[in-house]
């Protein structure tokens, strides 16, 4: 099976978009909470967290590694090993919502709403994608090699999802 099993995207107005994905990762929810909401987890598949207060309304601010883009925002949802929700600059809203499928399984519930033009839908269902990749091999203790990454496998998401989009 896919790591990402349903990917979807729906026009909320001319430049407003919400993405969601459903992935399904093979660690109990509990392994799973660390890596999206600390700054040493955020750190092995997402982006550096040079604040991260970890409460409803707590600041943000994430900076990426491979080009140094910072964005920041607030924590605008928060319920301990269920959802983190973060909002923040042009990524818009990020929501991870974990739900355990038996002891040794999870399945997240992920939700991106942003603004942007239509090649910013792809480029957020790749991205992400991507990221969700780099989360699985974090979790298997290989973290994200930032220095070494390149933009080959997000251009090939990206195709996928346009091919699909054209079907």
């Amino acid at each position: 099976m896919s790591l990402v099993s349903r990917a979807t995207s729906e026009q909320r107005g001319e430049d407003h978009w919400l993405l969601r994905l459903e992935v399904h990762l093979p660690c109990a929810y509990e392994a799973l909470w660390p890596p999206l909401t600390t700054a040493d987890g955020l750190r092995g598949w997402l982006a550096e967290a040079d604040v991260l207060e970890r409460r409803l309304g707590g600041a943000i601010t994430l900076r990426r590694p491979d080009d140094g883009t910072v964005v920041t925002g607030r924590v605008t949802a928060w319920d301990v090993e269920r959802v983190a929700e973060y909002t923040v600059g042009e990524c818009g809203r990020i929501r991870f919502h974990l739900e355990p499928v038996g002891t040794d399984s999870t399945v997240i519930r992920f939700v991106n709403e942003f603004r942007g033009p239509e090649a910013g839908r792809l480029d957020h269902l790749a991205g992400w994608h991507e990221h969700f990749e780099l989360l699985d091999s974090a979790l298997a203790g290989r973290p994200a090699n930032w220095t070494a990454r390149t933009d080959t496998r997000r251009a090939a998401l990206r195709e996928a999802y346009a091919s699909l989009a054209r079907t």
